[in-house]
């Protein structure tokens, strides 16, 4: 009993997170992962669920299932968060134009689009900032650095075409690894 507790934990460890990641994939419309994933969760979620099910139905087996559910969400999250698949816009607010902060991020290969507006009382700058996720720590850094004040909005866009950002993160791809 106990070697069957503790390889339906195991099993959860790796159904679940499995089974976020797949989730993503899916939302993210990267149909193959997806699909792939979606082999692997199968095998390991029938398998695994077959031990809780096989014979005498253990309270103790359960709670570990549901207890090893809940570790492996909080697993999958952490492991999506380490991959940081796809990319995030960050729309950044200003009093004031920056443009020694526009110039870094630029410079490190980040797209950065300016708009100029009208807030409630005086102008405003706004920059409008395309980046991979797993540079979104950075891009944060540096304008915490650069504007301490600033008024930040992040989001994941579904799609896009065209633009500088293509281009812009192979040309520091080269940078980065000479």
């Amino acid at each position: 009993m106990l070697i069957n507790i503790i390889l339906i934990f195991a099993l959860q460890l790796v159904y679940v997170p499995i089974l976020t990641l797949r989730t993503i994939f899916l939302v993210k419309n990267m149909s193959i992962a997806a699909s792939s994933f979606g082999i692997l969760e199968a095998l390991v979620y029938v398998f695994g669920l077959s031990l809780v099910f096989s014979g005498h139905q253990s309270i103790a087996e359960m709670v570990v299932y549901a207890v090893g559910f809940g570790v492996g969400l909080y697993i999958g999250s952490r492991i999506e968060n380490k991959l940081a698949i796809g990319y995030t816009c960050l729309v950044v607010n200003l009093m004031e134009i920056n443009e020694e902060l526009i110039a870094l991020l630029r410079n490190k290969g980040f797209g950065v689009t300016v708009f100029e507006g009208m807030g409630r009382d005086s102008k405003r700058y706004q920059l409008e900032i395309l980046t991979k996720r797993n540079r979104e720590n950075e891009v944060m850094d540096l304008i915490e650095e650069y504007e301490p004040k600033a008024f930040i909005i992040s989001y994941e866009p579904r799609k896009f075409k065209g633009g500088y950002l293509i281009k812009a993160m192979k040309k520091h791809l080269k940078k980065a690894t000479l």
